[in-house]
């Protein structure tokens, strides 16, 4: 008796506990969402410098980021063409290291390099910093994005040898294509207008309101 009083006891403790909802999943802070100014498809043109990397000229780039789902990352494709009508492909993941209290970037792309750069943001810039071994020796690489508005940021890729004495490999800007932009746009109103009523259906609509009045 006494054994079954203490095992009545213990599911009536531990009921409770049964009972409670599992917790929430996490949601993303206010790092993570000022990740949302880079989402939609981005247009940057750029002028590049003869450096290790080539003998320099135009470069073009498409960018279409998204959200992963959880909205915690962000995921890139790109399309480029590099000087010398050299065309390239890109994917790239950026999110925010909450321990660290930084920003990170991985990127691959189809000519077999893999870049990891850690970043941060201060006000309406964002730098970037990574390594790079080229012609066996090891390069500091400095990506700065200056935003200008919204839809608009100028960008400035940098390279030293000892941290100090930097040479700009390639400057650019880019710009938000016009669709990602109203897209963007309609997101925040949350509101849909009716579609207009094609010619078809106005005359039939007006037939209608002419035969009942008729009657």
């Amino acid at each position: 008796m006494k054994r079954l009083l203490v095992v009545t006891l213990l599911v009536a403790l531990a009921l409770p506990a049964l009972a409670q909802a599992p917790p929430a999943p996490p949601k993303p802070g206010p790092e993570q969402q000022r990740l949302a100014y880079y989402l939609g498809t981005w247009v940057s043109t750029a002028d590049m410098k003869p450096s290790p990397f080539g003998p320099g000229g135009k470069t073009t780039f498409t960018e279409h980021n998204e959200w992963f789902p959880g909205g915690f990352f962000l995921v890139t494709h790109s399309d480029g063409v590099m000087p010398g009508n050299f065309k390239m492909k890109g994917l790239a993941t950026m999110g925010y290291d909450a321990a660290k209290k930084e920003y990170f970037y991985h990127a691959v792309n189809s000519i077999g390099m893999a870049e990891y750069a850690t970043g941060r943001v201060d006000g309406d810039t964002w730098t970037w910093n990574s390594e790079m071994p080229l012609g066996g020796k090891a390069y500091k690489n400095r990506f700065t994005i200056k935003e200008k508005s919204p839809t608009s940021y100028d960008f400035k890729f940098e390279q030293s040898e000892d941290g100090m004495n930097w040479n700009t490999v390639m400057e650019g800007s880019a710009h938000k294509t016009a669709a990602a932009a109203k897209t963007a746009s309609k997101a925040g109103t949350g509101a849909k207008k009716a579609p207009a009523k094609s010619s078809t259906e106005t005359s039939t609509t007006t037939a209608t309101k002419k035969t009942t009045t008729t009657k």
